[in-house]
């Protein structure tokens, strides 16, 4: 691969990585709820994975020129980040550091797990920007074949998100630990942060469908 093409990626992707959003989110709010931040954090790499072999077949470009398609992954992730904000906001109350929460069951980890993958999985902003920023560095001379280094710099991005996840949910826990009340406040915010990304891509899809009908109302 082209090594300064390469460096010139890992910066991008660390800058994107360290931008808070609903990952953030995420990591922090499973983090308070249960002991182990680490299936939660995974799942979200997982998701980044799906992702990394969607673009590596090729089928990211195909979905993405499906007119239509599109604005219904992003209609249901939308309603995915609604529902998860809403149950994220209904624990707020029990979040804490205490030791008194005892051991997480493996079905919790599992429901951790999985809700993480859906989290970064079904986002449509994360298909995007596979598809439409992975392909500016990767060059057609190197000795690799396209789809090589199409995985390799997807893989490069889900390690370095789950390097940059981890350092933020073990920088909360020791910063939140001493603070039983901060917890529940971080919980709550991350709820609403949820529920607010869910509704910014709701009404991006269905803002123009109405807009026509809006017209008609309003002449």
């Amino acid at each position: 691969m082209n090594p300064q093409l390469f460096l010139a990626f890992m910066i991008v992707a660390v800058s994107l990585a360290c931008t808070p959003g609903v990952d953030w989110a995420y990591s922090i709010s499973a983090g308070l709820k249960q002991r182990s931040f680490v299936p939660a954090v995974a799942g979200l790499c997982s998701g980044y994975v799906i992702h990394t072999l969607l673009m590596a077949a090729g089928l990211a470009a195909l979905l993405a020129g499906v007119p239509g398609l599109l604005g219904w992954l992003t209609i249901a992730g939308a309603a995915y980040l609604l529902w998860l904000g809403v149950a994220t906001i209904r624990s707020w109350r029990g979040a804490s550091f205490s030791a008194e929460g005892g051991v997480v069951q493996s079905g919790n980890q599992l429901r951790t797990f999985l809700q993480g993958m859906g989290t970064s999985g079904i986002n449509p902003k994360g298909l995007l920007f596979f598809v439409a920023l992975v392909p500016q560095f990767v060059s057609p001379e190197a000795a690799l074949p396209v789809p090589v280094q199409s995985g390799l710099l997807g893989l490069t991005f889900v390690i370095l998100a789950g390097v940059v996840y981890t350092a933020v949910a073990l920088t909360s826990r020791k910063l939140l630990a001493s603070r039983p009340g901060a917890a529940r406040v971080v919980t709550l915010v991350s709820g609403i942060i949820m529920i607010g990304l869910g509704t910014v891509l709701l009404s991006e899809q269905l803002l123009p469908l109405l807009q026509p009908v809006l017209l008609q109302a309003g002449a």
